[in-house]
Order: C-alpha cells, then sequence, then structure tokens
C-alpha cells in the first residue's frame, strides 16, 4: 500500500513529505476497484497461472495478502512478486530481482503496469496488487477487498484442509472488529507517525491506546480475535503488531508502551509469530529498511537502528490455555515455498 509522499499520499517517495505541518494525516483510499472475481464479471476471471501477487514484504498491507495465499495454499496458482524494501518518487522496484526486473512481468517498476492500465493513473504506486500477466497491467490494487476475494472467489483451489478466514457464523462480528482495528491500530500508527502537529499527534496517539488497550483486555481471555479459530481479523492484526516494537514504537513515536509489555498481545503476537503462514512470511531487516530509509523527512539522514532483540519473538507464549484450534478443522500450511522463504539473517525462526 502506498501512503504518498505528498499530503494526499505520503509512502512512496524516498525523500518526500510524509508529514504535513499543522495538519492530520489522512489516507487516501481510492483504489482500482476492479476484482479478480470466480464468474469474471469485471473483466478478470480467477484463472490458475494468469495472475501474479506483487506484495513487498516490508508494507504491512502486503504482507495480509501473502499470509492469506499462503495460509489458502495458494502458491502454485498465484505467483508473487517480490519487490525490495525502499522506493523513490516514481515506484516500488524489482532491485532483488537478477537485473532488477521482475522475472514474470519483466518490469523494473510496479508503476509500468500501473500505466499500462492507465497511462494517465494519478494516484499511487501501492503494493499490494494483482497484475494480469497476459497483458502486464494492474487488475487491482484494493488491498482489503484482495484477502477477503483470495478467501471467497479463489476458493476453488485453495489446498486441502485450507482454513475458513471468514467463518459464516462470525461475519458480523468479523466486519466489526476489522472496521476497528484499521482505522484505530492498522492506520493508527501511520497516524501519529504522520501527524502534522502536536495536537493531531495527541488524538491519534489517544486513540491507538484506547484500541490497544481494548484489544489487550478482549486478548486476555481469549486466544483469537474472533471465535476460536484464526481469521482474516487475526492476519489483519498481526501485521502491524510485528511492526510495532522495531518500526512504530520508536519511528512513529506510539512509545507508551513496546508491544512487549503488554503481556495478551505480547503473548497473542507470538503465538501468530510462531504459527506456519505468520512469522515465516516476515522479514523484520526489509521492515526497518523501509521505514527509516524512506521516510527522510522523519529520519532525515536514514539511519536505520540496530535494535531491538528478535529473540523474543521465539520464546513460549502459553496460549494453548486458552484453547481455540488454529486452523478450524483445517491443517497447517505445509513448507515455505521454494524462492519465497526470508533470507535466515532476518528472522529469529530457525
Amino acid at each position: 500500500m502506498s501512503d504518498t509522499a505528498t499530503s494526499e499520499n505520503p509512502e512512496h517517495s524516498r525523500g518526500g513529505t510524509y508529514s504535513v505541518k499543522g495538519k492530520a494525516y489522512t489516507r487516501d483510499t481510492r483504489y482500482l476497484t476492479t476484482r479478480v472475481t470466480a464468474d469474471g464479471a469485471e473483466g478478470y476471471p480467477v484463472e490458475p497461472g494468469r495472475y501474479r501477487l506483487v506484495a513487498a514484504r516490508a508494507c504491512p498491507w502486503a504482507n495480509r495478502a501473502i499470509i492469506v495465499r499462503r495460509l489458502l495454499g495458494l502458491e502454485d496458482v498465484l505467483s508473487l512478486g517480490l519487490p525490495g524494501p525502499t522506493h523513490d518518487e516514481r515506484s516500488w522496484t524489482f532491485d532483488l530481482d537478477p537485473d532488477g526486473r521482475d522475472p514474470v512481468l519483466g518490469i523494473e517498476r510496479l508503476q509500468e503496469a500501473y500505466f499500462r492500465r492507465d497511462p494517465e493513473y494519478p494516484r499511487g504506486i501501492t503494493v499490494p496488487a494483482i497484475v494480469d500477466t497476459t497483458t502486464g497491467e494492474v487488475a487491482t490494487n484494493d488491498f482489503a477487498q484482495i484477502t477477503l476475494d483470495l478467501s471467497t472467489e479463489w476458493r476453488a483451489h485453495h489446498r486441502d484442509g485450507a482454513p475458513d478466514l471468514l467463518p459464516e457464523a462470525h461475519r458480523d462480528e468479523l466486519e466489526e472488529v476489522n472496521r476497528r482495528v484499521f482505522t484505530e491500530v492498522n492506520n493508527g500508527v501511520y497516524r501519529c507517525g504522520f501527524a502534522g502537529g502536536q495536537e493531531a499527534y495527541d488524538d491519534a496517539y489517544a486513540r491507538l491506546w484506547t484500541a490497544l488497550d481494548w484489544l489487550e483486555e478482549r486478548l486476555s481471555g481469549q486466544r483469537y480475535l474472533v471465535g476460536d479459530t484464526i481469521t482474516e481479523a487475526d492476519v489483519r492484526l498481526f501485521t502491524t503488531l510485528v511492526r510495532f516494537d522495531p518500526v512504530y514504537h520508536g519511528h512513529f513515536k506510539c512509545n507508551r508502551n513496546k508491544l512487549s509489555e503488554m503481556p495478551a498481545l505480547w503473548g497473542y503476537a507470538r503465538d501468530l509469530f510462531q504459527t506456519p503462514g505468520f512469522g515465516d512470511t516476515v522479514d523484520f531487516a526489509q521492515i526497518k529498511s523501509h521505514y527509516y530509509e524512506v521516510h527522510r523527512d522523519l529520519n532525515p539522514n536514514g539511519i536505520v537502528p540496530s535494535g531491538p532483540d528478535l529473540s523474543g519473538w521465539g520464546t513460549a507464549h502459553g496460549r494453548e490455555a486458552l484453547g481455540g484450534r488454529p486452523f478450524g478443522d483445517g491443517t497447517p500450511p505445509g513448507a515455505v515455498a521454494d524462492g519465497e522463504r526470508v533470507d535466515p539473517a532476518h528472522t529469529p525462526l530457525r
């Protein structure tokens, strides 16, 4: 996802402006709302091998899509393109790939796929994006809808034992929890970090910690956010929590507590991190590189901190005592696909 290097969309200009003096941060949520659906009603039918998910590991919104794709076992039908953690004012780039080009799309910048869809595309070049390999154009970049559609529209291609991340019995509660988590936590950390004045920051900070205290209380008595299995809600909260101490606590001034100082949330985050499909998608080095190197108006010298110590992510969490069945009647995903493993130097998982 992008947040632009301007007042509308600050997250894609290295050295750009992410915080506008005197203004609260407002996320630009205008996306390409076409969808890849089972019936192809919007021009993009689900077809194995046709689409490529472009999703930078550094980005929390993209990390969601990587997790859901893995949990559902869609690796063989939806390929994965991984841009590097930093970008300039134009676009995310494929600088991790040989010759700096995505090996499937053949492009150096994700921007090229957006311009194939619309040569005058006026907004942020965001991840995650699903690209139609037959045309080279972005089919959708609607990050919230993408993961919902992977669970529903791509169901025919799920692996045997794939979990139900959107259980019908809890759908209303899921929507309510997801809405609060997005506005107050997922986006709340950005509202703190990109606040352009003290009043805006104080308001964002208060809202964030009200929500985190609510989550701490909620998760003190139940293993997962909704019901007794992992759902979409857990995926959405996890990608913010896993970035909290390395980035948001200091860089975004969300510093009332560290995540590791909140017993229920810290145990919950470790529980998910140690669950196949979650921690094995997380690259802490790329996460830190992105935030600290790209947001130069917040961190002018681009210094990436050496800490924090990540070894705690592998410690016992004791959450099993709360019951719950992580995958419900399903099974964990298998080994990470070849070519998609996180660099062992960038993760405490061994």
